[in-house]
């Protein structure tokens, strides 16, 4: 079993970048797809990104294509969130995710089986 463990939230001005980490501890991430999910204030959980265990293969939400860059380093077990051109709409707390078992990548949040406790992200207009 895999625990998981964000960092870097804060808060930023519209247009501004920030970067948040996952970092992983229990077992490898090299098993796992990994996501980044949110939730904002009176809203469901919703899917930002998601990448492949081998990196090749990384989907985005249509709200976020283009601005945010989803990575991760295997031997560090550690994914990361990079976030640029921030929007106040994007305010919400950010969750990292494992998926062992799909081959290609879900969106779906039932398909992650372990979640980090989340990190808040505030972006004021």
């Amino acid at each position: 079993q895999v625990q998981l463990v964000e960092s870097g939230g804060g808060m930023v001005q519209a247009g501004g970048s920030l970067s948040v980490s996952c970092a992983a501890s229990g077992r490898s991430i090299r098993t796992y797809n990994m996501g980044w999910f949110r939730r904002a204030p009176g809203k469901e959980r919703e899917f930002v990104a998601a990448i492949r265990r081998s990196g090749s293969t990384i989907y985005y939400a249509d709200s976020v294509k283009g601005r945010f860059t989803i990575s991760r380093d295997n031997a560090k077990n550690t994914v990361y969130l990079q976030m640029n051109s921030l929007k106040p709409e994007d305010t919400a707390v950010y969750y990292c995710a494992a998926d062992p078992h799909s081959d290609g990548l879900a969106q779906s949040r039932i398909s992650y089986n372990y979640w980090g406790q989340g990190t808040q992200v505030t972006v004021s207009s």
